[in-house]
């Protein structure tokens, strides 16, 4: 199955259009390589010629909208592509923007004006952040699902409206609904096909293609030759991890190649937040995954069961035989901490110390 000219797979550099230059990049292109974008890649290929509603669900900054688009452009529907942010909508006028109004429905309205349901008639509408609509608006908005057709305020007569619905949100929705913030009836109806976005800091495959691509085009708008990234700044990148998720990635991008006048991004123009859990070269972390790597080259028969109890034994020890503490450590619950306790034999050793501890009080 062909894929549409805004999938960009790396080393291919994206072919920008003659108007890109003054637009946001990542309206115009997707980078996808590590495997599970991959995977999903293939799953928006599948779903993307049906009318079934999807709900795109992932963190601010990993490309929902974008990713709205590439199923618009695959569905081989005829008419636009619209994106309505509901939380930027007020809620006093939701309504009027959803669904339209006539001329003197309410104060102000001068004149009668379609709503985003009819203006996306033959094509898609995209309604991001749609766990911020009004409970009362979500129930108009189940019954023009159901329907499909809307009544503009102010008029008795309905219109058939042909829209294919995406939705997303960087909540659960699912949740949301079991809290009574989100009606459960409308959920289901735009969760037909889940798509979760994985944050960039799970996609690292995609770290490398994505700076390429960003380091590409900004270049353009430069008007300059694109610099190399040097290796070490590119595994400062992978070990980063990326609070803001591409939309971070990309400002990060641009503003190295303003500060780098050279043929070649160095660590030293890279601007990252210093809080944002960073893996610097010698950090624990780090020591960690070498120490992880050896045992994966020389693997016992439990190797997981082996670490867990390693883990679980030096932090009780460290914390003093605290069950509570030691739960804060890991970030854990105590009842979990005392199962694993339990489980490696380290809580009856840990009452034999408490009890000879007590002896010599």
């Amino acid at each position: 199955m062909s894929r549409p000219d805004n999938v960009a797979l790396f080393p291919k550099a994206p072919d920008l259009d003659g108007d890109s230059v003054a637009g946001p990049l990542r309206a115009k292109h997707i980078v996808f390589v590590d495997p599970g974008s991959q995977a999903l890649l293939e799953l928006l290929d599948r779903v993307a010629p049906s009318d079934a509603a999807v709900q795109i669900h992932g963190e601010t900054g990993t490309g929902k909208e974008l990713v709205a688009r590439y199923i618009h452009r695959k569905s081989g529907r005829s008419g636009p592509f619209l994106a309505v942010n509901c939380g930027a909508i007020s809620e006093h006028l939701a309504e009027s923007e959803l669904f339209g109004h006539e001329a003197g429905a309410f104060t102000g309205a001068q004149s009668r004006r379609e709503g985003w349901f009819e203006a996306a008639h033959g094509g898609t509408l995209f309604l991001d952040e749609i766990g911020d609509l009004p409970l009362a608006l979500q129930g108009k908005l189940l019954r023009v699902l159901q329907e499909g057709e809307v009544t503009r305020i102010g008029s008795r007569r309905s219109a058939a409206v042909d829209a294919r619905i995406l939705s997303a949100s960087n909540v659960d929705l699912a949740a949301a609904s079991r809290a009574g913030k989100f009606r459960r009836d409308l959920f289901y109806r735009l969760n037909i096909v889940p798509v979760r976005l994985a944050p960039l800091r799970d996609r690292p495959g995609d770290i490398a293609a994505l700076a390429t691509h960003f380091i590409a085009s900004y270049s353009q708008r430069l008007r300059r030759a694109a610099p190399a990234l040097r290796p070490e700044a590119l595994e400062t990148l992978r070990r980063y991890r990326w609070p803001g998720n591409i939309r971070e990635l990309e400002n990060v991008i641009h503003f190295s190649l303003l500060l780098a006048t050279g043929d070649e991004i160095t660590v030293e123009h890279l601007r990252l937040e210093a809080d944002a859990g960073s893996e610097g070269p010698h950090s624990g972390l780090s020591r960690i995954g070498q120490a992880l790597r050896e045992c994966f080259d020389a693997p016992g028969s439990q190797l997981l069961r082996d670490i867990e109890r390693r883990l679980i034994e030096d932090a009780y020890r460290h914390c003093d035989s605290n069950q509570v503490r030691t739960a804060e450590l890991l970030g854990i619950s105590r009842n979990v901490v005392r199962t694993l306790l339990r489980r490696y034999g380290l809580l009856v050793e840990a009452a034999g110390v408490e009890a000879t501890l007590g002896a010599l009080r």
